[in-house]
């Protein structure tokens, strides 16, 4: 059956229980349009959370993009330094000129490099971890990072002694 041949048949209904002497009036009752409209502002305002919570999201997403992305650049620049560079504790990272090119970039993300010696491997190896931090657009502080290892020589020298 379709629907609006149901909702003739109840405003019919409506409309005989509720006929005057001098004319037939369907109408909604003030109850029945507060309850409609209550119900239509807890779907709106439902709705506009998750919109919220989906763009929160969809921002963080981006920004873990962006910060992998600084990291894995900065990752390949080291992996070209000399043992001599990259033992080196004081050399700052700065983030390569396609991304602070970007001021939406620049100004948000900032990238930061820890570096230990391993003394238990003869000084001969350097753990390096280079971590980018940033501020989501609800102001929460998030960051991402990047481990990896070093060696004098490179790995083959260090293992086999060549």
């Amino acid at each position: 059956m379709c629907a609006c041949r149901n909702f003739s048949q109840y405003a019919a209904r409506r409309v005989s229980r509720h006929a005057g002497a001098d004319a037939a009036v369907a109408a909604f009752t003030i109850a029945e349009v507060a309850m409609a409209v209550i119900i239509l502002a807890f779907a709106i305002t439902t709705s506009l959370t998750v919109m919220q919570r989906a763009y929160l999201h969809l921002d963080t997403a981006r920004n873990l993009e962006i910060a992998s992305n600084i990291l894995q650049c900065e990752l390949e620049k080291e992996r070209l330094f000399s043992w001599t560079a990259v033992s080196n504790a004081s050399y700052a990272p700065t983030m390569d000129a396609s991304f602070a090119g970007n001021p939406a970039v620049a100004s948000r993300f900032t990238l930061s490099r820890a570096l230990a010696t391993l003394a238990n491997r003869s000084s001969q190896m350097v753990q390096i971890t280079l971590t980018v931090t940033w501020r989501n657009y609800d102001g929460r502080s998030l960051s991402r990072s990047y481990t990896t290892y070093y060696t004098q020589g490179g790995l083959y020298a260090y293992y086999y002694g060549v």
